[in-house]
């Protein structure tokens, strides 16, 4: 009945509804849900966390190598010793802007090493040209005169110590020798100013300044020669200048002669005769020349005007470097005549792989040697210093 009361009490339109069980836990519908909402959570991690793609590394590109550990190894053997430092040795000539003949030692010790690195530059063959106006005190033999070349206690020639570098190739190859230099002071000058550096050029010893004109040639990178007056045919009425070696004087007067134009300057690599058709014709007013100049490690050039010159079989007994001309350039003052006689140079070099053409320095002479050396370059003909065409007994 107090059920009936209390259903005569409720709002109009309400109807009872059943009271629900209340529980501390879940019940295991709930657990359930849960559990699944979980274990999407779970895989979906995974999959997140997992190394992407999901192909095997070995057949993916990959841009950035995988850093491995690397296994342990044993303790590094002490490193050997540092590599010597790479210095031109003692005999080698140096160049400036270009590398040099190295020899790298692998391992110290005296002895010679059991590798070496050999780098060589052909063009390393002569004098390093910063300091070529500089003379080598080891190679002068101080004189009344003047300093006289001689070869030092270690045995060095001046022809080998004042050599003009020149690339050592054995293709076409032309030297040029210019005479006269030092007798003009302002076509001395232009000469050494205008002709290029490839060009040789010699001293006659009755110039004056000579010792300057040297060192500007020498700084100019010109290889350079002393000229010493030889005996004409017909002396004294052609008379080469003062101190004239002859057939007549005695082997010490032409000695003397011969060392006061040696002593002129320094820094040459050889004489070359001036006139001198008797002298040169005389095997024994040769044969003290040629001994003296083979004692002093000089060359001998030529310069071709006599067909009965003794000078080649002298040279190579008495081991003097030897050069003969194959013919003056200028004994006609004519730019076209100059002009043919460098063409046949240049044809002579390209037959037996070199050539010698001697003149003077006059200004047409200059000139036109200067214009022709640009264009013979051109052609692949290489201007070399007179050194590079020697005959040299000592070499073999």
């Amino acid at each position: 009945m107090a059920d009936i009361g209390k259903d005569i009490e409720r709002p109009l339109g309400q109807t009872l509804r059943p009271q629900r069980k209340t529980s501390r836990g879940f019940s295991g519908g709930t657990l359930a849900a849960v559990a699944a909402v979980l274990g999407v959570i779970g895989v979906s991690g995974a999959i997140a966390l997992r190394e992407k793609p999901f192909r095997k590394p070995q057949e993916v590109a990959v841009s950035t190598p995988k850093v491995v550990a690397a296994p342990a190894t044993p303790a590094p053997a002490p490193a050997p010793a540092p590599v010597a430092a790479a210095t031109p040795q003692a005999s080698t000539p140096m160049k400036s802007g270009g590398p040099q003949i190295i020899h790298v030692q692998t391992e110290e010790g005296d002895g010679p090493p059991k590798a070496a690195i050999v780098i060589r530059d052909p063009s390393t063959l002569g004098q390093n040209l910063k300091v070529a106006h500089i003379p080598d005190r080891s190679l002068i033999e101080a004189s009344a005169t003047g300093p006289l070349p001689m070869r030092s206690a270690d045995g060095r020639r001046p022809f080998d110590a004042y050599a003009r570098p020149w690339s050592g190739t054995r293709g076409a190859r032309v030297a040029i020798v210019i005479g006269g230099l030092a007798v003009s002071q302002t076509g001395t000058q232009a000469a050494i100013a205008k002709l290029p550096a490839e060009v040789t050029l010699a001293f006659a010893p009755q110039g004056n300044s000579i010792g300057r004109w040297m060192q500007a040639a020498r700084q100019s990178g010109h290889e350079i020669v002393m000229q010493v007056p030889l005996e004409p045919f017909d002396y004294p009425n052609i008379n080469p200048g003062r101190n004239t070696l002859t057939v007549s004087a005695s082997p010490d007067e032409n000695l003397k002669s011969l060392h006061w134009a040696l002593s002129r300057t320094t820094n040459y690599t050889g004489v070359m005769n001036y006139m001198g058709a008797r002298f040169s014709a005389d095997a024994s007013a040769m044969e003290p020349f040629m001994a003296e100049l083979g004692k002093r490690g000089l060359a001998y050039i030529d310069d071709g005007s006599s067909s009965r010159s003794v000078a080649p079989d002298l040279a190579l007994k008495d081991g003097v470097p030897f050069v003969a001309g194959d013919m003056a350039i200028d004994a006609v003052q004519d730019r076209g005549e100059i002009l043919k006689k460098l063409d046949s140079l240049e044809a002579t070099a390209r037959a037996k792989g070199s050539a010698v053409g001697i003149g003077s320095a006059f200004d047409i002479t200059v000139d036109t040697v200067t214009s022709w050396i640009a264009e013979a370059k051109k052609r692949g003909i290489e201007i070399v210093p007179i050194s590079a065409v020697a005959i040299d007994p000592q070499k073999g």
